[in-house]
């Protein structure tokens, strides 16, 4: 079942949401390849899941700083924390080979949405008062 967008992940900022409703469009394709066992495509999506998420982590981190947000360390070592693990599970199902078993496939996405809707949750939403001192425009 995909992920969708809702309103209730919205921080305020109008780049990083669209950042964020990116990052889900390409959990999805991660999805799609799982499903239909396409480890060639797979790869490709997963490597545009870790450039994009690097991408977005740094123009998070200086719209936040630019705002005024506080906590900016704190989102920084989240970040590299989060790209860490992504790093370490996603070796860990790379190294099931060419045929991965529907648990490991489960498990893998499963952890990509957690990464991302825990993190917006839990992380993200904590700058939506700074951000939205400002246009939804801002960039900072």
């Amino acid at each position: 079942m995909p992920l969708m967008w809702r309103d209730q992940l919205s921080v305020g900022n109008d780049i990083i949401d669209s950042d964020h409703k990116h990052l889900i469009e390409i959990i999805n394709r991660i999805e799609l390849c799982l499903e239909a066992k396409d480890r060639g495509h797979l790869t490709e999506v997963l490597d545009s899941l870790a450039k994009y998420a690097q991408v977005h982590f740094d123009r998070e981190e200086r719209i936040a700083k630019a705002a005024g947000y506080t906590q900016v360390p704190n989102l920084t070592h989240s970040h590299e924390a989060l790209l860490s693990r992504f790093k370490e599970v996603r070796s860990e199902f790379d190294e099931t080979g060419l045929q991965w078993k529907a648990e490991a496939a489960d498990h893998f996405l499963g952890f990509l949405r957690n990464w991302l809707i825990d993190h917006v949750i839990k992380e993200d939403l904590l700058m939506k008062p700074a951000l939205t001192k400002h246009s939804p425009s801002f960039l900072g």
